[in-house]
């Protein structure tokens, strides 16, 4: 289906009342339903859901066989790799109904999680953190935190373009990319350029 204001593959289902910005691609077997909202120029990769209530940001890259449950809220420039996996309950059972108790997970702008990680419903993942592959993440993950493994282990820590950080003695370090500068200290790590 072709709209002024975004694409969707004709294989995809965009139900009433969801909310779709400019620019943004839906690709083949997606399902959009009602209540989500999507910002501009997001794309959308094929076999995703996206449920009631979620809400994903400006320029939010989701890869193919992901599914966003409600409760999950993207901000923008976030990347969701592929058959990553967001949990909405704490403690599911299929014959407990808890439909009235779905959990908040929040991922800040420009984090990125890959390939098949797993999202433990409930925490926060920094601006510009970065979850590895496979990775299952049960507790917060702070800004520019690189967590890795099972469960998920804070390793190091990444610039806004995806760069691993090396700090000096003096806690600076410089991405290798864009140079842009960060400073690590007590509370953290921050861009200082």
């Amino acid at each position: 289906m072709e709209n002024q204001e975004y694409f969707s593959h004709p294989t995809a289902v965009i139900d009433e009342g969801c909310s779709i910005g400019r620019g943004t691609r839906i690709w083949h077997f997606s399902h959009i339903m009602p209540g989500s909202q999507l910002g501009e120029n997001c794309n959308i990769g094929q076999n995703v859901v996206i449920s009631p209530g979620v809400s994903l940001g400006n320029n939010v890259k989701v890869q193919n066989n992901v599914s966003i449950y409600t409760g999950v809220t993207c901000e923008d420039d976030v990347f969701l790799g592929p058959s990553m996996v967001f949990t909405n309950i704490v403690n599911p059972r299929s014959a407990v109904v808890r439909r009235d108790q779905y959990v908040r997970t929040l991922v800040r702008r420009g984090a990125s999680i890959g390939a098949n990680a797993t999202i433990v419903a409930g925490i926060e993942l920094g601006a510009f953190s970065f979850v590895g592959a496979g990775a299952v993440v049960l507790r917060d993950v702070p800004p520019y935190g690189l967590v890795v493994g099972n469960p998920a282990r804070q390793i190091g820590w990444m610039s806004e373009f995806g760069h691993r950080l090396e700090f000096n003695e003096q806690g600076q370090a410089s991405c290798p990319e864009s140079g842009e500068k960060y400073l690590l200290d007590h509370d953290g790590v921050r861009k200082i350029s």
